[in-house]
């Protein structure tokens, strides 16, 4: 507990029954002396002085007097600590009185938590009156102090066994009352385990109870009949959390690594002979350990109502599966699950888990906990999470390599079935740690550098696997139609000189950089040639993207002509359309024509994610009404898809970057006012958008940039290399 003040219960009975009398009494003299003063004519401030004293002395009476009721009210329930000494027998008291209320409190859930695991039926329906107190520091301590790790192992365990009894006995309503009450008291222990075991939060009991929880989850249990491992009980815990508050790094360094560990020396020799012929014949199924609810049949009847998808479905889990669920909600807590070498092993735990342990997790089809974890450890901009990144890129690389073949038409094929399958179920996840790592991948193929252990051809493989997920090629498309829209935001502005370089937010050192026919400032001719290295570098890795989806799609006999909805959905919305957020400079026409939709704290999402931004923009396009670009519904596959894509991004830099100010806007749909401006793209008509891109093709050479993007784009020759493939050239393909 916090801090104690230690009393002798008789002794502060009478205090408080003095206290409260002197209250009393200082109120009557107070109005008593006032009456003498006002009828003498004399000043009544002491009166007054007098009165304030009562009132805080009553204020004192009324806190000792609800103390007095904690005190009593601990002792009947025999929750206060006693402690003898020669001047008597004190009792300790917490010093807040909130403090006091959680201890007895917790205390009391906790005993009622301890019936629950002893089977009493009435408990957890009393266990649910003290839900709402699991916020409250104090309460949390002493709960988990008084149910301790065993009890806390029991519980679950318990309510498993009575609901596999109602269940054989055909006792619905009983079934019902169990699934409901477990459910919600499993959520409650959750949110009590996680603050509990995070040294970061007031709640936090000690590295001693995650010791003990170790201990308890290793030992065997039984319960009505039924022996499990407490990690199997536990494991029901993980898997009721919902997310807040997480659970901290610090229970993943003890429990959950423990966890893992735990199950490997269990496993380990049986997955070994499952790997020989004699257990392939036999056996050939590498299995893992269930938690409780699966290993009792009950399917989702503990389950919390998101994971449930029917009560009683069939759906298993394994502890592990569990654990992931528990780690997923903390960048901390996955990166101190993943980011791990146990004493003795030779591989890492996420390597662990994306080989020696996958078929065991193929067992229960239970993927989305590992997605989703996988996703929290590998997406964020830190070390340790660009380390997993690289780290699961070249593992899945090298494991997905052998499923692929070219086929006699050239292209790419699937030659064992069996390891795409596999993998298949890791694709998204695999995308969205590369789409995150998006400046890598251009690093890979641009410059021919590393990322990690990957190599270009590993990134090539591992695109195969990542792209063949609808979801992960949309968040590769969006990252690096971001990454393009910010590369070409690097590109100076035209007019750019030592005299307004400060202004515009340039250093005289940038100007000198950028003025590459050194006339003493920087021109179209110069902004033109920056546009097109950077166009061209963009080109590389949407190409990469874009041919790695079509063999992907070929090698399973899809359609690799059809546009992908997303796309043509960025398409649609003009995600390419406006600027970065934060830019530096706006072109005289571009201030008009972007309008308002700079406007609304767009600038504030400088730094943003790709996908904030990407939201963000299409929002505001569907608040302007009909689509700007009708042209996407004649798209047939993605190349068109994203040409049309960067289509919009270079109009919107040219625009930007002032490129094309000054040239003839008369007699264009898309301008009006005098001189002629082009109009807000908020008030054009489709028709006119599509003019103003025509516009920009023809008099801005805006077809230059198109061209060299294509060039890059639709020559797949290095993705031919990497993947071992030489395809043949045929009319219309883009070869």
């Amino acid at each position: 507990m916090t801090e104690f003040t230690g009393v002798k219960q008789p002794d502060f009975d009478t205090m408080t029954s003095k206290h409260t009398e002197a209250a009393r009494r200082l109120e009557e003299l107070a109005q008593a002396l006032h009456s003498e003063l006002r009828s003498a004519g004399l000043d009544t401030s002491p009166a007054a002085r007098l009165r304030q004293l009562a009132g805080r002395v009553t204020t004192q009476a009324e806190d000792l007097r609800r103390r007095q009721k904690l005190v009593h009210e601990l002792q009947r329930q025999r929750i206060t600590f006693g402690r003898s000494t020669p001047a008597g027998s004190f009792l300790e008291m917490p010093d807040g009185l909130e403090a006091a209320k959680g201890l007895l409190d917790g205390t009391l859930a906790g005993r009622v938590a301890l019936k629950a695991a002893d089977g009493d039926s009435t408990a957890l329906a009393e266990l649910e009156k003290y839900a709402s107190r699991g916020g409250d520091a104090e309460f949390v301590k002493t709960f988990l102090g008084t149910l301790g790790a065993q009890g806390l192992t029991r519980l679950p365990g318990s309510l498993a066994a009575q609901l596999r009894d109602a269940r054989a006995h055909g006792d619905a309503k009983r079934v019902a009352q169990l699934s409901s009450g477990g459910g919600k008291a499993l959520r409650m222990l959750s949110a009590a385990l996680a603050r509990g075991t995070d040294p970061k939060n007031p709640a936090y009991v000690g590295a001693g109870f995650l010791q003990q929880l170790v201990q308890q989850g290793r030992a065997q249990h039984k319960t009505g009949g039924t022996t499990y491992s407490g990690y199997q009980a536990q494991a029901l815990i993980w898997r009721a959390h919902d997310g807040k508050p997480p659970y901290s790094k610090e229970f993943m360094e003890t429990v959950g690594r423990d966890v893992i560990v735990y199950e490997h020396e269990e496993r380990k020799d049986e997955w070994a002979a499952s790997r020989d012929s004699l257990g392939r014949f036999f056996a050939g199924t590498q299995l893992p350990i269930i938690d409780l609810a699966g290993a009792l049949g009950l399917g989702t009847l503990l389950r919390p109502e998101t994971h449930a998808r029917a009560p009683g479905a069939k759906a298993q889990s394994s502890l592990i599966d569990d654990l992931f669920h528990a780690a997923k909600s903390s960048r901390e807590a996955s990166h101190a699950l993943l980011n791990h070498t146990p004493p003795g092993w030779k591989e890492s735990v996420l390597d662990y888990l994306l080989t020696t342990r996958w078929k065991a997790a193929l067992h229960t089809k239970d993927h989305a906990p590992f997605n989703d974890l996988l996703v929290t450890a590998t997406t964020g901009q830190d070390a340790t999470s660009q380390k997993l990144a690289a780290d699961m890129t070249k593992i899945l690389s090298t494991e997905i390599r052998g499923a692929f073949g070219k086929a006699d038409s050239g292209n790419l094929e699937i030659r064992n079935r069996d390891i795409f399958d596999r993998y298949t179920a890791l694709s998204y996840p695999l995308a969205r740690a590369i789409s995150a790592n998006i400046d890598e991948l251009s690093r890979l193929y641009l410059n021919h550098a590393t990322f990690g252990q990957v190599k270009p051809q590993d990134m090539s493989y591992a695109l195969l696997l990542a792209t063949s997920n609808d979801a992960g090629f949309e968040a590769l498309i969006r990252a690096q139609t971001e990454h393009m829209r910010a590369a070409l935001d690097t590109v100076p502005p035209v007019g750019l000189n030592a005299s307004n370089a400060e202004r515009l937010g340039f250093t005289k050192a940038d100007v000198k950089r950028f003025d590459l026919n050194e006339n003493g400032r920087v021109d179209r001719t110069d902004v033109m040639q920056f546009l097109t290295d950077r166009t061209v570098e963009e080109a590389s890795p949407f190409n990469h993207i874009v041919e790695s989806r079509r063999q992907v799609l070929i090698a399973q006999g899809l359609d690799d002509k059809k546009a992908d909805e997303a796309l043509k959905t960025m398409v649609s919305d003009a995600i390419g359309l406006l600027p970065m957020p934060g830019s530096k400079q706006v072109g005289a026409l571009a201030i008009g024509a972007f309008g308002e939709m700079l406007g609304n704290g767009y600038d504030k999402l400088a730094g943003a994610t790709h996908r904030e931004i990407a939201r963000h923009v299409a929002r505001q396009m569907s608040e302007r009404g009909p689509s700007l670009d009708t042209i996407h519904q004649s798209l047939a596959d993605n190349r068109l898809g994203v040409e049309r894509l960067t289509e919009q991004m270079l109009s919107s830099a040219m625009l930007n970057k002032g490129m094309l100010d000054g040239l003839d806007l008369q007699d264009n749909s898309f301008a009006s006012g005098t001189p002629p401006m082009i109009k807000p793209f908020s008030e054009m008509t489709p028709q006119e958008y599509s003019q103003f891109l025509a516009w920009t093709r023809k008099i801005g050479r805006g077809s230059e940039l198109l061209d060299h993007f294509s060039g890059t784009f639709r020559r797949t020759s290095e993705v031919d290399d990497y993947l071992d493939l030489q395809i043949p050239s045929s009319n219309g393909d883009g070869k």
